[in-house]
């Protein structure tokens, strides 16, 4: 990678066909380089797939874009003297190249789903396991983004600058979170090779302080080889009430169907419209949708009829699950016979410690859970029926990856959770009171629901540990089903051999008959760390191609190297997210071994009985590690949202100024009003008769605060959370005259601990008219999806004294948001 890709230096990205510089070069040159550009004949596409185009002839798919070609012979001075010409012939995929549906669920362990021995139905992953393969060594990264980069780019995610989330990267080469231009996406590679692409559901993959409007889109969709988006940026997402991005615009699909709308269902039509347009225009080019829903992450939202079904389907607690999810998986034959349940850790909470009225708690919980992953994979077939009726669905490669990562133990209590940023990032505590009081409100509207550590752990068996735990099989190993009726024909086979999340890439290439371009944009690309799984389509028993795998998040350290895993012992459990930290984990930590060709679940540390064999690996790690970026080794994960270790782009800005319309700034970008002082001036006209709406927002029901009027009073309301006692208002006793009105609210933090209180003071035309106490603020985030925003509200309300969008009725001139000492 050059110095200046890996500075963030942009260059260009042109669309698949290519750019007709090339052609114009030719028509216009002199007459003695006329007869070159007429010897420059294009070869026939080959239409064998996997043997593409020799290097040299046109097209050469080995560096893109791949310029138009045109024929072209004597240019006179009139048309009548010139020889009769061509159109510039475009580029298409190679002929018979497939479609494909890139499919990836959110936070959905191996033993979550039916197909693999789970309790939640999933029948289109069924389906397509009867018509293909399903894969059972399939293993991730063991975090969002991290496998995210991966699956995009067909390189280890630290070669992706993506050794983490996108909200805790730090500077170091793996870790920053800006992707470089040398490992480019298999979206720029199809769409370069004449495929039409498009984008649906989580990204997660833009680091946060260039998720605003503004752009710049070089690592949004549109920037990575998609030609049509339709996601969301950041890593959850209300199902109800998303933050949703068209291209590189703002929607708001909710509005007008608050009571039906869920993302999933949305997403779904989405993809159904664009594949039909696809065909409809162009049946002959092969389309590419990648399709990642943000379920099974928290917030788990279903609709209301769906977790209906699941009632009582949870009752019997998740330890009793872990037991009948293995004793399934056994029977199917998903794991070998002599595979072993591991053990739950001690530190995890027991179904028999709860209350009654808990284990009601945690049931509803697993509902909702087990609804929204059902109803997810019903819209999924729907997309699948879709491409039956186009009749396409025999030549289209189907790859349905169930989990990013194994399922999310976050949750500190064994109680699960109602909000996971109010609990988990500000560290207000769910009171078990309220929990039982509400627990109709789990999966719906008002709750950010996140489960117990119990159940996560239940949809990772039979394997150790959960999400974030890279050394370890709950971690890592989710499961795949591949389906592609006109080349695969063990229709319900089992593929034993180790896979990786790196191999997608190089599969979707071979299948399409395309090679990996040596370089795209002028930039040289990186190697793919991954290996092709068509050679194992046809043979079970095929050897194993992808014979060694580093794995590393969070420090949590592991290395695969032909049937044997050397990894590290997780030093935090996966709900802790600070703590103390260690110098050196790599010699800090303590390794274990695995024989996983004896021993599948991981079960058996053999690290007494091999010390050489441990040591060879150890070594191996670190000689991985130093290629791939994976240095330094870092076991912090909160403690990286520290200012030193972030970007601070609004380093000494005190003076923010906004107009109308104004919306969607996330935090990184917005005024950062948490832990101290601060006003909010709005300049408004009143219209006669009166006027009401936003004036500024940020966050929402979680947390957040906004000042608006309400029947044409000035108020200013404040959420440090979802809880009712976490509710304030400050509010006007009179409405606003017609006319222009400055309306202020001064905030006075009391300073001390983060989250602390202050006084709200309400001004209008400098004269106070109101004043109150916010006894408690939000003290690290307000928001993982929602924003700032001017004029009107996105996502939810910071009450229920209105509803979003709640767009301001008269003239809004400006706000101005002035940050002041504590």
């Amino acid at each position: 990678m050059s110095a200046v890709d890996r500075q963030g230096g942009r260059l260009s990205r042109r669309r698949a066909i290519g750019s007709l510089a090339a052609v114009g070069a030719c028509a216009a040159a002199l007459p003695p380089l006329l007869a070159a550009c007429d010897n420059n004949t294009p070869s026939k596409p080959s239409p064998t797939l996997g043997r593409p185009e020799a290097s040299g002839a046109w097209p050469d798919r080995t560096r893109l874009p791949i310029p138009a070609y045109q024929k072209v012979g004597k240019i006179d001075r009139t048309v009548e003297g010139s020889d009769p010409i061509e159109w510039p012939q475009e580029i298409a995929a190679p002929k018979g190249a497939p479609n494909i549906l890139l499919v990836m669920t959110d936070d959905v362990g191996f033993g979550a789903s039916e197909v693999f021995g789970g309790p939640i139905p999933t029948p289109t992953y069924a389906r397509l396991a009867q018509n293909g393969l399903r894969y059972n060594r399939f293993h991730t990264t063991a975090l969002c983004s991290p496998t995210r980069a991966a699956l995009l780019t067909g390189r280890n995610h630290h070669v992706a600058s993506t050794g983490i989330i996108m909200e805790l990267s730090t500077p170091f080469p793996g870790y920053h979170s800006i992707m470089s231009k040398s490992v480019g996406s298999v979206g720029e590679i199809l769409a370069g090779n004449g495929y039409g692409t498009a984008w649906f559901g989580k990204n997660h993959n833009v680091p946060d302080w260039l998720t605003t409007p503004a752009g710049p889109f070089t690592l949004w969709p549109s920037g990575l080889g998609f030609d049509y988006s339709y996601c969301f940026l950041g890593a959850d997402a209300h199902q109800f009430r998303p933050a949703i991005y068209e291209n590189n615009l703002p929607v708001d699909p909710y509005l007008g169907r608050e009571d039906t709308y869920h993302f999933d269902a949305d997403m779904a039509d989405k993809a159904i419209g664009w594949m039909r347009t696809q065909k409809a225009v162009n049946p002959d080019k092969p389309f590419f949708a990648y399709y990642t829903p943000g379920t099974a992450h928290a917030p788990h939202h279903a609709p209301p009829e769906w977790i209906a079904k699941f009632k009582g389907k949870f009752d019997h607690g998740w330890d009793r699950q872990r037991e009948m999810t293995y004793e399934k998986q056994k029977e199917m034959g998903v794991i070998p016979p002599d595979a072993v349940l591991n053990p739950t850790p001690a530190d995890y909470k027991r179904w028999d410690d709860l209350s009654p009225d808990m284990k009601r708690v945690c049931a509803r919980q697993m509902e909702c859970y087990a609804a929204a992953l059902s109803h997810c994979d019903f819209q999924i077939g729907r997309v699948v029926d879709a491409i039956d009726e186009l009749g396409e669905l025999d030549n289209t490669l189907i790859i349905y990856i169930q989990g990013d990562n194994g399922s999310s133990a976050e949750d500190p209590t064994g109680n699960g959770l109602t909000s996971e940023i109010v609990v988990i990032a500000n560290d207000i505590p769910d009171r078990e009171d309220f929990m039982i009081e509400n627990i109709d409100q789990f999966g719906g509207m008002w709750f950010q629901n996140h489960y117990s550590h119990g159940w996560a752990h239940a949809m990772n068996s039979p394997y150790q540990w959960d999400k974030k735990i890279a050394s370890h099989l709950g971690g890592t190993r989710t499961s795949m089903v591949v389906s592609w009726p006109t080349r695969i024909k063990d229709n319900g086979g089992l593929r034993p051999q180790f896979t990786h999340v790196t191999d997608i890439v190089p599969t979707i290439l071979e299948a399409a008959g395309l090679p990996m371009p040596a370089s795209i944009d002028g930039v040289e690309q990186v190697p793919l760390n991954g290996a092709s799984l068509l050679p194992a389509f046809d043979k079970a028993d095929a050897p194993e191609h992808h014979r060694t795998q580093y794995f590393e998040v969070i420090a949590n350290q592991g290395i695969y190297h032909d049937g044997w895993m050397a990894n590290t012992a997780p030093k935090r459990l996966p709900w802790v997210g600070s703590g103390p930290s260690t110098k050196d984990p790599f010699n800090d930590y303590e390794w274990q071994l695995y024989n996983l060709t004896e021993d599948f679940t991981q079960s058996k540390n053999v690290a007494d009985d091999n010390p050489d064999k441990l040591e060879e690996l150890r070594k191996l790690f670190l000689d991985e590690a130093g290629r791939n970026q994976v240095l330094p080794l870092d076991d912090r994960y909160i403690e990286r949202v520290r200012p030193e270790n972030r970007p601070q782009h609004n380093a000494g800005r005190n003076v923010y100024t906004y107009f109308d319309g104004v919306t969607r700034i996330t935090e990184g970008m917005a005024p950062n009003m948490k832990n101290t002082s601060y006003s909010i001036t709005g300049t408004v006209t009143v219209p006669p008769g009166g006027g009401e709406g936003i004036i500024m927002t940020q966050g929402g029901w979680f947390g957040g605060n906004a000042l608006y009027l309400l029947k044409g009073k000035p108020v200013y309301a404040y959420a440090a959370s979802h809880y009712p006692e976490h509710k304030f208002k400050v509010e006007a006793p009179n409405a606003l005259a017609p006319g222009k009105h400055d309306v202020r609210v001064d905030f006075a933090w009391d300073g001390g601990d983060p989250g602390s209180g202050g006084m709200a003071t309400l001004f209008v035309d400098n004269a106070q008219v109101a004043q109150g106490r916010i006894d408690k603020t939000v003290p690290v985030r307000v928001s993982a999806d929602e924003t700032f925003d001017i004029g009107e509200d996105s996502g939810t309300p910071v009450n229920r004294d209105y509803d979003v969008p709640f767009r301001f009725t008269g003239e809004l001139h400006k706000v101005v948001v002035e940050l002041k000492p504590a």
